[in-house]
């Protein structure tokens, strides 16, 4: 047998992972520290290079800039500088100014956030671009901003004034209730080293006055070339051009000083475990936290390979029997999993959390240790061990199927990981062939060892989080003692596992035929009819060797109910989930498809019944046999998993609840929807209206009729072998004597939105632990029924520049502001044709509490000075370009290709033939670009969102006391709150303050 190297010369590109041979493995052999398959290398001044050629997606480049500076180097008086010095890159440089280096990629179609962005860690801060490459001088450009940014941040005081909001905003975002939770978990694990207080984000008052001169010192301190690597992945034609721009760029650059050495900085390990009860008020629900902190492993010969594979398959055991423990009769949790995470530099753990009812963190803390007791005691089964060894063969064999389909971020990671962690690549070749080698040799007795690293005397954290105190630290220290006792006694049973039927169907389906079939030349579709009704419309793509895409829709949903029956039918697809959709229960269905990659799940909204999924090729037929199964079984009720999803459901209105943005979204949506049932959150009161039985009943009508519904593939089908299991298990399934669904597809009752008509101001006082504030605006838009295509063109496009532009004003020029999302909803699902579409443009953003009347102020200001002016000749370029770049990517990507088909049937415009509707579309997408001008979009401005006195803005303040609040309403009596209404509100207050002087004291 050969012995296997790391070059796999003798394997084609176009060879099956299950033609790849077996090997011989040599247990000692060195991993190469060089990484595979790409040009590395070395500048004369230190800097690292990384430089692929790597043609997904085309015409694009992954850079990066990586830099082995973070947090952990900050001085005392320093916390949160490494993450400042960050985003003050993007502001100015030597060469940039006024955050020309956002404007300059956002005009090129790189747009600020998804393509241009950054992160601070730790250990190392990296900056990440993507970029087209379609013109010869962008990649110069792109990488000559990377290099700007090793040596040129210009950090002047006026820059970091202008900044300083942002990433005080920023720090404000995180002070939520799990930014809380998670601080104090990471400052108890890192207790006794210096990343216990070295959070990225730092400290508030070191945010709020750090001068400029300290950012200079630190930035000339660290950032130097030898302590740096560029990485550039993309559809190069050679990489030596690139590495040559590298050098361009670079290569004349030195530090003026000398680095200084870097060091390691320990984290002490632990025998006694530490616990943390953590009572947080806003908490989304009870929690535990169990860690084991451990040295990273180091990857250096084929042996540590295999121990890694090894620890992978424990976590994955591990994590099969916490699934079914929490699908157990009243189980202890309702989710639970263990994963492993790099912390630090050289330092990593395993963690385990798990999510359960008020008051029961001490059951499931028991449940968790008990269950990796029992690991030590007993061991897992071989059977368990043969699951999760087709499960880890199957995630390597869709790896090496696609391995020349990476997309050039996912490599460019790799890289930086090379870099920063020293992580070895050794090329999916390689690991294809050592997987397949050593996988089957791998005992369940070998897995179960690892139990032996996760005692709760190897460097244990345990947190417990919960909203109200039911515990003490003495019950966690004595659930502790308790397994400890439980383990020595050997009283912890062996694993009981599930008996697992084999086949998923039980009796293969008659065949059904086709009776009509349309090829769409335009969409490079098949269309079929079948036989039961059913219209399936596949299309065939190389985009991905291993992926398969599908949905099914039929049209009526919830909005046909009346009140009396919402609620039940509402939860019915929740609850038929828990219980099994495909004839068998989740925990059982879990082992039947181990190994085997397949996804599917169902949804029931207002207008629509789908169900959806992926696959790869290999295994199509299990995917359609699980369609079959959904429409051939019935959902029996089933009073354990029933009481589980209520007490589930339950718990989380009670979260909700006690988040202080609740008032804020509910109060919000009232105001720009109206008060319909169908709009409100589910309340307590409403869930005790839900009954089990009807919810079943209604689900079990929602997948019977085949006729309804119609079906889109897209993905890397062979047609000879999809078409026969097409017809045999979507034609197979038997269309019902007579219609389960009454009603005409053509007149679908509409949701009762009721927009407003006038203009509507809001605050929402909630109560908080640390002030946090939302601001949401709101402008209602009507599109012509008769244009509606162009219409919703037009509203994207629209979306985009006041996305852009308030992103502009608020963030850029103010500084004031993190980030602005704008987002349009229309009411479009509603496929009847009998009036115009109603819906609205979303703005929202976060802000510091004192100043957000001012920031609404401004940002709607901006929208009725781009109603009045129009934009500018670059802010329209800027968004043709994004949208180009969008669907250009989108060209290559079957999850677009499958969006653009479906949105071909669902439109208005739909009359029966596909290719008619899709071809429509795509014109009106082309001329409604074509038409794009600052006078186009001024008076799309003007015409969608047409008034300018109907709008409603909503924000969420901290609870604060009357005067406070009576001197923010003073604010905006300029915008339509009437004098009296403050005189009232005044009077009201005294009223209320003289009744609160005789009020007794509690």
């Amino acid at each position: 047998m050969p012995l296997l190297s790391a070059d796999s010369s003798k394997i084609t590109r176009k060879q099956s992972f299950r033609s790849l041979e077996m090997v011989k493995v040599d247990m000692d052999k060195e991993i190469d520290l060089q990484p595979f398959g790409v040009d590395y290398g070395r500048l004369e001044n230190g800097l690292v290079y990384y430089v692929k050629c790597n043609p997904k997606p085309k015409k694009r480049a992954a850079l990066a800039l990586a830099v082995k500076v973070g947090s952990i180097l900050e001085g005392e008086d320093e916390r949160g500088v490494a993450h400042i010095v960050e985003h003050l890159a993007f502001s100015a440089t030597k060469k940039y100014t006024n955050h020309n280096i956002v404007k300059f990629l956002e005009s090129i179609g790189a747009e600020f956030g998804p393509c241009q962005n950054a992160v601070t860690s730790f250990d190392e801060t990296i900056y990440k671009l993507l970029v087209p490459i379609d013109k010869p001088e962008l990649l110069s450009e792109a990488i000559q901003v990377l290099a700007e940014f090793s040596s040129e941040i210009r950090l002047s005081k006026d820059d970091l004034e202008k900044e300083r909001g942002a990433v005080m905003e920023e720090y404000r975002d995180n002070r939520n209730a799990s930014g809380r939770i998670l601080d104090a978990y990471w400052t108890l694990m890192m207790k006794g080293s210096k990343y216990a207080d070295r959070l990225p984000i730092g400290l508030e008052n070191v945010i709020k006055t750090v001068s400029s001169q300290t950012l200079k010192q630190f930035y000339q301190k660290w950032y130097h070339l030898c302590n740096m690597a560029v990485i550039a992945v993309g559809d190069f034609s050679d990489t030596k051009s690139v590495i040559e721009l590298i050098r361009t760029h670079f290569g004349h650059k030195y530090s003026a000083l000398d680095p200084l050495p870097i060091s390691h900085l320990p984290v002490p390990s632990h025998v006694e475990p530490r616990f943390s009860y953590f009572v947080e008020p806003e908490a989304s629900g009870s929690a535990v936290m169990i860690s084991y902190k451990m040295q990273v492993d180091e990857v250096k010969t084929v042996k540590d390979y295999r121990e890694m594979l090894v620890k992978s398959m424990f976590r994955t055991a591990l994590n099969r029997r916490f699934f079914k423990v929490s699908r157990r009769k009243d189980p202890p949790y309702f989710s639970c999993s263990i994963s492993a995470y790099v912390l630090v530099r050289q330092l990593k753990a395993y963690i385990m959390t798990s999510s359960c009812k008020e008051k029961g963190t001490l059951e499931a803390l028991e449940s968790m240790l008990i269950e990796v007791a029992r690991v030590r005691l007993h061991g897992f089964t071989e059977r368990e061990i043969s699951v999760v060894r087709a499960l880890l063969m199957s995630r390597i064999e869709s790896a090496y199927l696609e391995r020349d389909q990476m997309e050039s971020s996912s490599l460019r990671y790799e890289y930086s990981q090379h870099f920063t962690d020293n992580k070895p690549i050794i090329g999916i070749e390689y690991e294809a062939q050592l997987q397949k080698s050593i996988l089957p040799d791998i005992l369940a007795s070998e897995v179960s060892k690892f139990a032996e690293k996760l005692w709760t005397s190897c460097s244990c954290v345990i947190q417990i989080v919960e909203p109200q105190a039911s515990a003490t630290l003495d019950d966690l220290k004595n659930i502790v003692r308790k397994i400890d006792k439980l383990e020595k006694e050997r009283s912890i049973s062996p694993w009981d596992d599930d008996h697992i039927p084999e086949e998923i169907a039980t009796s293969k389906p008659h065949t059904g035929n086709i009776v009509q079939q349309h090829e769409h030349v335009n969409i490079g579709a098949t269309e079929l009819v079948l036989s039961n009704g059913m219209r399936v419309c596949y299309k065939c793509t190389d985009f991905f060797n291993d992926q398969v895409l599908f949905t099914g829709f039929s049209y009526g949903g919830l909005s046909e109910l009346p009140e009396s029956k919402y609620f039940s039918s509402s939860m019915g697809s929740t609850i038929a989930e828990e219980i099994g959709v495909f004839g068998h229960r989740p925990s059982v269905l879990m082992d039947m498809l181990a190994g085997k990659r397949v996804d599917i799940d169902i949804e029931v909204r207002a207008y629509r019944r789908t169900f959806y999924g992926d696959c790869s090729p290999f295994y199509l037929e299990t995917a359609l046999k699980l369609v079959y199964q959904l429409f051939t079984s019935n959902v029996t009720p089933d009073d354990e998993v029933i009481k589980r999803v209520m007490q589930v459901k339950e718990e989380a209105i009670l979260a909700r609840e006690r988040d202080p943005y609740t008032s804020f979204s509910n109060q919000a949506m009232e105001i720009n929807y109206g008060n319909s049932y169908f709009f409100r959150p589910f309340k307590i009161s409403d869930l005790q209206k839900v009954n089990p039985l009807k919810a079943c009943e209604y689900f079990n009508t929602c997948f019977k009729d085949p006729s309804a519904f119609t079906v889109i593939i897209v993905g890397n089908i062979d047609p000879t072998v999809a078409l026969p299991l097409i017809l045999q298990y979507l034609g197979g399934i038997e269309k019902p004597h007579k219609p389960i669904f009454h009603f005409n597809c053509d007149h679908i009752k509409g949701l009762p939105f009721k927009f407003p008509k006038t203009i509507t101001r809001e605050v929402v006082y909630s109560p908080m632990i640390e002030a946090q504030c939302m601001v949401r605006l709101c402008f209602p838009i009507e599109l012509n029924k008769e244009n509606m295509e162009e219409e919703i063109h037009y509203t994207w496009f629209l979306s985009k520049l006041l996305e852009t532009k308030l992103l502009q004003l608020l963030r850029f020029k103010h500084g004031q502001i993190y980030s602005a999302s704008v987002s349009e909803f229309i009411d479009g699902d509603l496929p009847c044709l009998d009036s115009d579409i109603l819906g609205d443009i979303r703005i929202d953003f976060s802000c510091d509490p004192k100043i957000s009347l001012k920031l609404v102020d401004l940002a709607l200001n901006e929208i009725f000075r781009l109603q009045e002016e129009g934009p500018s000749d670059q802010d329209v370029t800027t968004i043709l370009e994004i949208e180009q770049r969008v669907h250009e990517n989108g060209l290559q990507d079957n999850y677009y290709w499958l969006n653009r088909i479906l949105c071909s049937y669902q439109s208005r415009i739909y009359s029966g033939d596909v290719s008619t509707s899709f071809k429509m579309l795509d014109e009106g997408r082309s001329k409604v670009r074509k038409s794009l001008t600052p006078l186009t979009m001024q008076l799309a401005l003007q015409r969608i969102m047409h008034h300018k006195n109907q709008h409603t803005v909503v924000i969420l303040m901290p609870q604060t006391s009357w005067f406070k609040r009576l001197r923010s309403f003073s604010q905006w009596t300029l915008h339509g709150i009437d004098v009296k209404i403050l005189a009232a509100i005044a009077g009201f207050t005294v009223l209320a303050l003289s009744l609160r002087r005789y009020s007794p004291k509690s």
